[in-house]
């Protein structure tokens, strides 16, 4: 009896012997999808589908930071959730497009959207440097703006290597901003002469989230909806090469040392074969929105922990400069794309 009581004492060291690793992620792991299933509940209770999670879930994260002492023991699970779980996120966000979808734009939709996308990154880059903006807040602020918004901002930063507090302002820019456009968009579609499949590529090809766009597209009716949500998609594919010219940068601009560390983003090869696998086979409808809410509650549960590591004092000294950056990119990106609506006749 008492040896049995000895064996059963015994069991947690054991676990813990064994399994380490596991039992000193957990109480992090439990942090981050807790404020990622609260994001989701709200969202879901709110009925407001433009309330993105991610961006939820960063404020949440901020507030637990910023009014609480986060305890030492989740700092291994917030740091699992920050790397490792960010980019299974992206890898399964490529099962959200197919390549016909993105082919369905043309070849004119698609030089439109891949201009505007690129000129506005060039843009925003070359303005950050005019103005003072540190590099990694600068191509943060390009990326988010440019390509999708948070999932942008989270995915550049595996390579930009920036500050928490350059990603969660960059995170707010994109998330102003964008807003601002979610609202405006459909306000302007009429003055600016615009008819629905053009309205929808101008919305898809220039609105910073996903969720902000389909919001603003469909008020411009279904044929809108969808070619806003398809050239939206098609900005997300372009993730893939954006990150990987970012890396490959890093890397032909760094000496020796800083080469051998700079990090490789391998997993966007993932997203890229997630896609084709979505293009190949049909995956049903209802497992194709499981893996939806995975996804979101995965890449929330990132921004989780970029919130539990950001500190507001840090974020506020950053100053007024980037949001002049962030306000630039926003009203560039309109134009320019407006103006490739008309260039390509849209």
């Amino acid at each position: 009896m008492k040896q049995s009581q000895q064996i059963a004492e015994q069991r947690p060291a054991l676990l813990f012997t064994y399994f380490p690793s596991a039992v000193q992620l957990l109480p992090g792991l439990l942090l981050t999808a807790a404020i990622a299933t609260a994001a989701l509940a709200i969202r879901s209770l709110t009925g407001w589908t433009a309330l993105s999670p991610l961006i939820l879930s960063i404020v949440i994260g901020m507030l637990i930071r910023n009014a609480f002492s986060v305890p030492a023991a989740t700092e291994p699970g917030i740091g699992f959730s920050l790397k490792k779980i960010l980019r299974f996120g992206i890898v399964l966000l490529g099962l959200q497009v197919t390549a016909p979808q993105i082919l369905s734009l043309g070849g004119a939709g698609l030089a439109m959207v891949a201009l505007t996308l690129a000129t506005t990154f060039v843009a925003i880059r070359i303005a950050g440097r005019m103005m003072g903006v540190e590099r990694e807040l600068t191509d943060l602020i390009a990326a988010g703006t440019s390509v999708c918004g948070a999932s942008a901002v989270i995915a550049a930063n595996t390579v930009v290597r920036g500050k928490q507090e350059h990603v969660a302002y960059a995170v707010a820019c994109v998330t102003l901003f964008g807003s601002l456009s979610m609202l405006a968009y459909p306000l302007l579609a009429a003055p600016l002469g615009l008819d629905a499949r053009g309205y929808g590529l101008w919305t898809g090809a220039t609105i910073h989230e996903v969720a902000q766009v389909v919001a603003a597209a469909f008020q411009g009716g279904d044929v809108a909806g969808q070619f806003g949500t398809i050239s939206k998609l098609a900005r997300v594919v372009m993730l893939a090469p954006l990150i990987m010219t970012l890396a490959l940068a890093a890397r032909s601009g760094a000496d020796n040392t800083a080469k051998a560390s700079a990090p490789m983003p391998w997993f966007v090869l993932g997203f890229i074969g997630m896609m084709l696998l979505n293009s190949a086979v049909t995956i049903p409808a209802d497992i194709t929105r499981t893996f939806v809410t995975l996804t979101s509650f995965l890449l929330s549960m990132a921004l989780a922990a970029m919130g539990l590591h950001t500190d507001i004092r840090k974020l506020r000294a950053e100053g007024w400069r980037p949001l002049a950056l962030g306000a630039f990119g926003w009203l560039f990106i309109a134009a320019f794309g407006y103006a490739m609506l008309k260039l390509f006749a849209f």
